[in-house]
C-alpha cells in the first residue's frame, strides 16, 4: 500500500478555516480531559454513597444500592449515551426537554455525555469501594458506634477513609479507564480527542497521524494520571493488606 505521510497535515487549517489540524487535537484534549476529570469526580462521589447503600443495615438502601448497580453496569455505555442524549429530552416535562435540546454546542452534547459517564462510573466504582469497605475488620464499625458515633458519621470518619486507602489501585485503574470510554462521547457529536481525530481523517484523508497523534496524547494523560496517583499510593495505601487478616 502507498500511503502518503505527511506529518506536515498538522500545520494545516482545519476545516473551521480558524484553528490548524494541531491546535483542534489540543482543543480535542481539553474536552477529553473536562469530561473524564468532572465525570470522576461525580463518580467518585455518588459511587462512595451506593457503597455505602450497600453495605449498610437497612435492607431497602442496599436493595436501591443493589439495583442501581445492576441496572448501570449492566447495560452497554453506548446503548446508554445514546439513551440521555436522543431519548431522555424526549420523555421528560416538555419545557425541560426544550432547555436541553437548546442548549448552546458543545454543552449540548457535554452535559448528557456527563451524566451517562457518570451514573455508568458510578456503578463501577461503587463496588471497587464496597470491596475495600468489605475488607475492613467489622471491629471497627462496632468500635466507632461505642464510641457514640451514628452510622453515618462512622461510615464518614472510619470506614469510607481507611477503604479507599485500601482500593487506591483499582480506582487508579477505574480513572484511566474513565478517560478512554470518554471517546464514546463522539458518536453524540461531542468533538473530544477522538472525535477530533476522526474529524481530521475524514478532511486531510491522513487517518495515520491523526490516530496516531490521538494515541499518543492518551498514553500521555494516563502516564500522569498513573504516575501522580503511584504517588498516592505509596502516601496512603496499606501495604500488605489481604481481606480478613487484621
Amino acid at each position: 500500500m502507498n500511503y502518503d505521510w505527511s506529518w506536515r497535515v498538522f500545520l494545516d487549517m482545519s476545516p473551521d478555516g480558524v484553528h490548524t489540524f494541531l491546535e483542534t487535537l489540543a482543543m480535542g484534549a481539553g474536552w477529553t480531559l473536562a469530561l473524564s476529570l468532572s465525570t470522576w469526580v461525580l463518580a467518585m462521589a455518588l459511587g462512595s454513597l451506593l457503597a455505602v447503600f450497600r453495605t449498610c443495615t437497612s435492607r431497602a438502601l442496599r436493595a436501591a444500592g443493589t439495583l442501581y448497580v445492576e441496572l448501570f453496569r449492566n447495560c452497554p455505555l453506548l446503548v446508554q449515551m445514546f439513551l440521555w442524549y436522543f431519548v431522555v429530552p424526549e420523555v421528560v416535562p416538555k419545557p425541560l426537554g426544550l432547555a436541553i435540546k437548546q442548549m448552546p454546542q458543545p454543552w449540548g452534547q457535554f452535559v448528557p455525555a456527563l451524566l451517562c459517564l457518570t451514573l455508568y462510573g458510578a456503578s463501577r466504582v461503587c463496588e471497587q469501594i464496597r470491596a475495600g469497605i468489605q475488607s475492613l475488620p467489622r471491629g471497627q464499625f462496632q468500635a466507632g458506634t461505642a464510641l457514640g458515633l451514628s452510622q453515618p458519621q462512622v461510615y464518614r470518619h472510619i470506614i469510607l477513609p481507611e477503604a479507599y486507602r485500601i482500593v487506591i489501585a483499582p480506582l487508579t485503574s477505574e480513572f484511566m479507564g474513565t478517560i478512554k470510554y470518554s471517546s464514546v462521547a463522539l458518536t453524540i457529536g461531542l468533538l473530544e480527542l477522538t472525535g477530533q481525530a476522526r474529524a481530521m481523517q475524514e478532511f486531510s484523508f491522513h487517518i495515520f497521524e491523526a490516530f496516531s497523534a490521538a494515541t499518543l496524547v492518551y498514553l500521555v494523560i494516563n502516564g500522569i494520571v498513573v504516575l501522580s496517583l503511584r504517588g498516592l499510593e505509596k502516601r496512603y495505601a496499606v501495604p500488605g493488606l489481604i481481606a480478613g487478616k487484621h
